[in-house]
C-alpha cells in the first residue's frame, strides 16, 4: 500500500516516511526536505493510511479518497492550498459524492490535496502503486466479508 510508513505530524509541515523506530521515538524523513529528524511518542502523529474521511454513511479510509482523487485528475496534481474554496469543495464532491459536509472542513480538504499533491509529486502515488493498493484492498475487502458470513 503506498501509504504505508507515511506520517503527520502536528505542528511540522508537510509529510514524513518512517525510517526507523527507536527507544521513545521513531526517526522520521521529511518528504519535502529530504532531512531526517527524530519525533517523539509525545507528539501527535498520524499513519495516513489510518485516517478516515467522515461520508454520510461509513467513514471512507483516506487511501481510496487519494485512489479517486488519482483517477479523477489522471495522475496529475490537483488545486493548491491557495485555490477558490468553492472550487475545492465541488472537485472534493465529484471524488467523494457522500462525504459529510458538516464535519468534513475546507481546512481538511486543503490538506488532503496538498497531501495528495505532495505524493504525487514525489511519486508515492503512482499509476502501478494505485493498481497494486486496489488489489490489496479488494483483497482484504474480500476476507472481510468472508469473516461476516462466518
Amino acid at each position: 500500500m503506498f501509504l504505508e510508513g507515511i506520517l503527520s505530524i502536528s505542528g511540522q509541515p508537510g509529510l514524513f516516511k518512517q525510517i526507523t523506530q527507536g527507544k521513545n521515538n521513531i526517526i522520521v524523513e521529511s518528504l519535502v526536505t529530504g532531512k531526517r529528524m527524530p519525533a517523539f511518542i509525545t507528539a501527535r502523529i498520524s499513519a495516513l493510511q489510518d485516517v478516515a474521511i467522515y461520508t454520510t454513511g461509513e467513514e471512507k479510509p483516506l487511501v481510496e479518497v487519494l485512489i479517486n482523487l488519482f483517477k479523477n485528475s489522471e495522475g496529475k496534481q490537483v488545486l493548491g492550498s491557495k485555490s477558490d474554496k468553492d472550487e475545492m469543495i465541488a472537485l472534493f464532491a465529484e471524488v467523494l459524492p457522500d462525504y459529510d459536509s458538516e464535519k468534513v472542513y475546507v481546512s481538511d480538504i486543503k490538506k488532503i490535496f496538498s497531501w495528495y499533491n505532495l505524493l504525487v509529486e514525489k511519486e508515492i502515488i503512482t499509476e502501478d502503486s494505485v493498481k497494486e493498493t486496489e488489489k490489496e484492498l479488494e483483497k482484504q475487502n474480500a476476507e472481510d466479508e468472508n469473516e461476516k458470513q462466518e
